[in-house]
């Protein structure tokens, strides 16, 4: 009787676990699919590189969330479901912006830049989901380059606020991309298994 309750007490445990984790690859997994909205948006020129920059405003309020419930091990049902709300309204922001009728054009060098900034942003958040996928990294780890990504989506925001992103506004936000690149390395290569 006391093995079967020991037994069902773990299995019970074991449960749980792989649903907070679960929480957290959930939400950066979105994270990624949210920036790829933004970056085909800029690129078929439903978003104007102003509209992308607030878009990235509102990925920066997720991020920051994001590493803050996350540092502190697994996600409440309160915290999954703030964390929710934020991405529905950055979901139901991005498909506003996308048929607003205004037309931005892909081709002009501030959208070319913000497009690849967007990308790279896109790329990272995939970077993080696969290493909590893959155990690489904790949530701890993980929040902590989210709060790196907020940073980044910051930068981006502001560089885009009005409408127009320069060369050097961008040589500054692949400066921040690169470190964050080299975050997610570390973290991943750094032997640290999730709990």
């Amino acid at each position: 009787m006391q093995r079967q309750l020991i037994a069902t007490t773990l299995v019970t445990a074991l449960l749980a676990f792989g649903a907070h984790a679960q929480n957290a690859v959930t939400d950066t997994q979105r994270d990624a699919n949210q920036q790829n909205r933004i970056e085909q948006g800029l690129k078929s020129g439903e978003l104007t590189t102003r509209e992308a920059a607030s878009l990235e405003h509102k990925e920066q309020r997720i991020d920051r969330t994001e590493a803050r419930d996350m540092k502190n091990g697994p996600l409440s049902a309160a915290e999954k479901a703030q964390i929710q709300r934020e991405q529905n309204r950055a979901s139901a922001a991005i498909n506003k912006d996308d048929h607003n009728g205004k037309i931005g054009n892909p081709n002009s060098a501030s959208s070319q830049r913000m497009q690849a900034d967007v990308q790279r942003n896109a790329n990272q958040e995939k970077r993080i989901n696969q290493g909590l996928k893959s155990g690489e990294l904790t949530r701890k780890e993980a929040g902590s380059l989210e709060r790196g990504q907020a940073h980044v989506d910051r930068s981006e925001a502001r560089a885009g606020a009005d409408g127009h992103v320069g060369a050097g506004e961008q040589a500054r936000i692949q400066g921040k991309e690169n470190r964050q690149s080299k975050r997610i390395y570390n973290k991943k290569n750094n032997d640290k298994v999730q709990e």
